[in-house]
Order: C-alpha cells, then sequence, then structure tokens
C-alpha cells in the first residue's frame, strides 16, 4: 500500500499528529509505525502525568504556543472521550532570596502568555495553599492539572484507527529512504512507502533524523527522572502540586511534589545522565550508545561547566538521605522513612555542539522528511498542537 504520511513513534507527538492530519483530511492514507507492542511506553507513559500552563516558557517560543494551545485541545479530548483529569493547580515557590527575581520572572512570562487567574503569593499565603510548605513567595498557577498520559495516548490510537488509520506495532525502523518523489521506511518485517516520512521517535529521533539528514548538528541525551513516592500516611502533607523555582540554566523543572491521577504523591524527579537512552535503572547500560553520548563535544562542554550540579544529581541518585534534603527546601517535614521507591523516565534532551541543552521544541523539514528533533516537557501537554503544527506541514506537501 502507497501511504501519504508515514508517522515513526507511537507516543504523544506521533500519535497526535496522526490525529491531526486524518481530522484535516479524513481520506488521508496514514500509518503510525511503533516498535514497542504497544503505544506510549516510554516518554510519554513514564512523565509526571501533569498538565503544563505554559508558564515557563519564553513568550512567542514554539513551547509557549503549542503548550498554550495544547493545554485547550488537550482538555477538550479528554472531555469528548471521558478521560478522568483534575484541574488541581499548583504552587511555585522560592525559598530564598535569590529566587525572587526569578520568581517574578515566571510570572511575568504566565501573563505574557496569556494564562488568567495567576495570583503572586507572601509566604502566609503559601502556606493558606499548601500547610506544609516552606517558602517566603510563591506563584499560584490555577491552569496546572494531572492525567494519565498512557490513557490519552491510547484513546489517541483507538481514535486513529476508526478513522481509518493504521498502526503497525512490534516493527523498529531501520532505514529510510529518500528519492525526489517518494520514502520508503525500512523495519525488519516490511517496507512502507509513502509521500512523507515524519519522524517522532523521541530518544532515537537524532538518530533517525540522521539517515536523511547526516549532517544533524544535535544529538539527543537521556537524562533520567527517579521519583520516589510518599508513603500512604503521609500524603496528607501535599494537596496539589508545589513545584520550586527552577534553576535558568536547565531545562529542567527540580525536584517537586505531584499528586498522582490515580492517587497518590510522587516526589522527584531527578535529573541524572542515563547510561542508554532507555534506561530505566541505574544499572541499564549500553555501552555503544553511552560512548556516543560521551564522544559528544556538546556534552563534554556540559560536564565542563556544569560538572559540580551533576555529581549533585548523580549522589542524590544514589543517596536516600540527599534526596530526602533536596525535598525538605521546600517540604522540612519530610524524614527519609516518608519515602518509598518510586518509578522513572527518561527525558530525551537535544544538545547542539556548542554545548547548548535545547530550550525550545525542534522540528526539521525536508523535501520528504519532517523531523521532530526536541520535544520533551511540555510535548504530553502539547501532543494535539504539535500534531497540528507538523500535520499542516505536511499536508502542504501532498
Amino acid at each position: 500500500m502507497q501511504y501519504d504520511v508515514i508517522i515513526i513513534g507511537g507516543g504523544a507527538v506521533g500519535l497526535g499528529t496522526a490525529l491531526q492530519i486524518l481530522r484535516q483530511q479524513p481520506k488521508a492514507r496514514v500509518v503510525v509505525i511503533e516498535k514497542e507492542t504497544a503505544v506510549a511506553r516510554h516518554q510519554t507513559g513514564n512523565n509526571s502525568n501533569v498538565i503544563h500552563s505554559g508558564i515557563y516558557y519564553k513568550p512567542g517560543s514554539l513551547k509557549a504556543r503549542n503548550c498554550i494551545h495544547g493545554y485547550e485541545l488537550l482538555l477538550d479530548f479528554c472531555r469528548e472521550h471521558d478521560i478522568p483529569h483534575t484541574l488541581c493547580g499548583k504552587v511555585i515557590v522560592a525559598t530564598e532570596e535569590k529566587e525572587l527575581p526569578l520568581l517574578q520572572n515566571i510570572f511575568d512570562r504566565g501573563q505574557q502568555n496569556g494564562l488568567a487567574g495567576l495570583k503572586m503569593l507572601t509566604g502566609d499565603q503559601v502556606r493558606e495553599y499548601e500547610p506544609h510548605v516552606a517558602g517566603i513567595a510563591g506563584i499560584h498557577v490555577p491552569q496546572t492539572g494531572i492525567v494519565d498520559y498512557r490513557v490519552v495516548a491510547e484513546k489517541y490510537a483507538e481514535v486513529i484507527l476508526r478513522q481509518g488509520g493504521q498502526i503497525k506495532l512490534g516493527e523498529k525502523v531501520i532505514d529510510i529512504r529518500t528519492s525526489h518523489d517518494a520514502v520508503a521506511v525500512v523495519t525488519p518485517a516490511a517496507t512502507y512507502t509513502g509521500k512523507l516520512v515524519v519522524n517522532c521517535g523521541g530518544l532515537y529521533s537524532d538518530k533517525l533524523a540522521r539517515l536523511t539528514t547526516p549532517g544533524l548538528n544535535v544529538r539527543i541525551i537521556p537524562f533520567r527522572g527517579e521519583y520516589y513516592k510518599l508513603k500512604k500516611e503521609k500524603e496528607y502533607l501535599v494537596k496539589t502540586l508545589v513545584y520550586p523555582v527552577p534553576d535558568p540554566n536547565f531545562p529542567f523543572l527540580g525536584v517537586h511534589f505531584t499528586t498522582m491521577p490515580g492517587g497518590g504523591v510522587e516526589c522527584g524527579p531527578n535529573a541524572v545522565l542515563a547510561f542508554r537512552r532507555e534506561g530505566y535503572t541505574k544499572t541499564a547500560i549500553n555501552l555503544p550508545e553511552l560512548g556516543e553520548t560521551l564522544a559528544w563535544p556538546g556534552f563534554r562542554k556540559i560536564v565542563a561547566k556544569y560538572w559540580q550540579t551533576g555529581m549533585g544529581e548523580m549522589y542524590r541518585s544514589w543517596s536516600k538521605a540527599a534526596f530526602t534534603k533536596a525535598l525538605q527546601k521546600l517540604m522540612p517535614e519530610i524524614r527519609e522513612e516518608d519515602l518509598e521507591e518510586g518509578g522513572a523516565g527518561v527525558r530525551a534532551q537535544a544538545c547542539d555542539r556548542t554545548g547548548g541543552l535545547l530550550d525550545d521544541f525542534m522540528i526539521l523539514e525536508e523535501a520528504r522528511a519532517i523531523h521532530v528533533c526536541n520535544a520533551p516537557s511540555p510535548a504530553a501537554t502539547s501532543s494535539l498542537s504539535i500534531g497540528e503544527t507538523v500535520s499542516q506541514l505536511a499536508l502542504k506537501r501532498l
């Protein structure tokens, strides 16, 4: 069969793109190829399940535009398909005087991005929202919520199939061949031919992109985020979501407290180098992949500049006491014995050759290929908007 669009990757972004193409062009022949035997098995299914508001992102950036629009599209989709979700709000907390200008900057960005109802908080007002949190100031963000993104992605897949799209599971893409008028996507099971390929490969998006763009100037660096959970008897300490003021040098939000869709409270994540791209445990190592990371000039420059921060994250990964200490900055009552082992996710973070960690989404276009090369958080929240953006680029070619 000849396809119009072949999409690689069965996470929220790949499925969101397929869904939006079929919404705009119902007769389009669309196939999604996913190497796992089910959808949403990596970033989509292993994140903190937060519906992000868009408060952090630079006004006008792809992240800001797609998060804010995607937020509305996601909520509409959840309501339409009866997917449980909660808009519980969150509090971003400053615990030191030096964080106050950064907190104000976040508030200003939120207002520039059109968020209504944001509220600057004094320390006392922070405790009105979260009685057990220590802070000298904060921001209340009413838009933030929680949803199970694996459930969302499974519903995306269901709707895609119902609208005539195809999803091929358990097929790993091993080659992409382009010509002036067609593209062929090769798996061990089959070769799929079509007019256009869209790469939403997440942790392997750069490797897939290099099959058509050998000179690609970014590499995915996998960062594992590890979580603890509050024991049941301590869940009362957290009412909604509690975040620190993030370090502006890094595209991570710091360890925080998050209520979970099925109940319970997660604490984390940290951000440590994963020794394989899908390395969800400390002992998961792929030597060739690790070697590629260590050899990348951009990564070596990050290490040279931020090695102390990296060592601190690694120490917290191995030391429950150190992880607890980081949490105590926000919530002094927390004790080691209040925490039990949680899950982990791996973030696909693009890094350029100069050592820059890309802070925005990155979409590259070629004649027969569109590569989504950097789509970490808030990509799940933004998935239908990213899908809309990519589908518009794709449909111009058909």
